[in-house]
């Protein structure tokens, strides 16, 4: 019995001993490891500082088109998904009522006309003599409606000239019928109600929206990479062309629209109107610098220092910083390439 309980203390022992073993070498692993993430050796490195800015495919070239005046579609003469010539027919209202007006109009024009020259004739007041002064006046009078009236007739006829030349649509850009609201005739429409729209493929452009912080670090001519949502593994140079003076209306806050040339292939349409997409600038590029990460500077007072290992011992160094760029901080006196530091 005494024996049992000897080696029942003797197992006991055993187990407690060796977890406190265990729990050590966890401890000084874990102390290891903590100590080589602390641990940064300097060396030097390129860095870059990335801006990024969300936008869509816009164009250049993009009319929608509507009539003036409200009448009955005569004549579509395209259908969406075509493609257009600059000043190519679209559609036309039935004419036949503003021929009518027109010639309405020109016969009143020509009415008035010869009033006109018959109360010319008739007055003659530059040659008029013996008339008392009232009847010169009222000579003028009549001279002057007659002129009005004819001025009149003259502006009735030209108002119907324009209404006959608008009733007829045409498209002063080429591109891509990409809307037709309105593709029949024999249609009565009022002008919202039949609108046409096109697009030139070929001026597409991206366009983003800098905040007031961000573009400050943007000029025209800087070259970026614009990646679309509809492309995720095509890169796509682009090129700034136009950062606006005043900010974008209907932002939250102030911000700017940036106009970015796409140099690439667009000819069967692979980048569509209003597809979303990001580009990314370099706005800082340091070569060959001594940098550390940021988090490894400490303050005190007016002065920056880090804790560098010396003879196995932490040393506080005080050192000399430039610019941040993406977390990591050039060091410009202090350090040197090899040394190493601690968080």
């Amino acid at each position: 019995m005494l024996n049992l309980l000897k080696r029942r203390w003797y197992f006991i022992g055993v187990v407690l001993i060796t977890g406190a073993l265990i729990f050590a070498w966890n401890k000084s692993v874990t102390k290891a490891q903590n100590t080589k993430e602390n641990k940064y050796i300097l060396k030097r490195q390129d860095l870059k500082e990335y801006l990024s800015l969300s936008g869509t495919v816009d164009a250049d070239e993009h009319a929608i088109l509507r009539f003036q005046s409200s009448g009955r579609i005569s004549w579509v003469g395209v259908k969406e998904g075509d493609y257009v010539k600059k000043f190519q027919g679209i559609a036309s209202l039935d004419q036949n009522e503003l021929q009518k007006n027109l010639k309405k109009y020109m016969n009143t024009y020509l009415k008035e006309r010869w009033d006109y020259d018959q109360t010319r004739e008739d007055k003659q007041i530059k040659n008029i003599g013996g008339l008392s002064e009232d009847a010169r006046r009222e000579a003028i009078r009549v001279f002057d409606k007659a002129q009005f009236d004819l001025d009149n007739a003259v502006l009735d006829v030209e108002l119907k000239e324009i209404a006959l030349r608008y009733s007829y649509l045409y498209t002063p850009i080429e591109g891509l019928v990409v809307r037709v609201d309105s593709p029949f005739a024999g249609v009565n429409i009022t002008p919202a109600q039949a609108e046409f729209e096109v697009i030139n493929p070929s001026t597409i452009y991206f366009s983003a929206t800098a905040d007031q912080s961000d573009v400050v670090g943007l000029k025209q001519g800087m070259s970026g990479e614009i990646v679309l949502d509809a492309y995720p593994d095509n890169d796509i140079p682009g090129e700034i062309t136009m950062i606006s003076f005043i900010p974008k209306t209907g932002e939250t806050g102030t911000a700017y629209k940036v106009k970015i040339k796409m140099n690439a292939d667009n000819a069967n349409y692979p980048f569509k109107y209003g597809m979303t997409g990001d580009i990314s600038f370099v706005t800082q590029n340091k070569n060959n610098v001594l940098s550390i990460p940021t988090s490894y500077i400490k303050s005190e007072k007016n002065n920056k220092y880090v804790l560098k290992e010396e003879q196995g011992k932490r040393i506080k160094t005080y050192v000399k910083t430039g610019s941040e760029i993406d977390s990591e901080t050039i060091i410009t006196t202090g350090l040197k390439e090899g040394d190493i530091i601690y968080d």
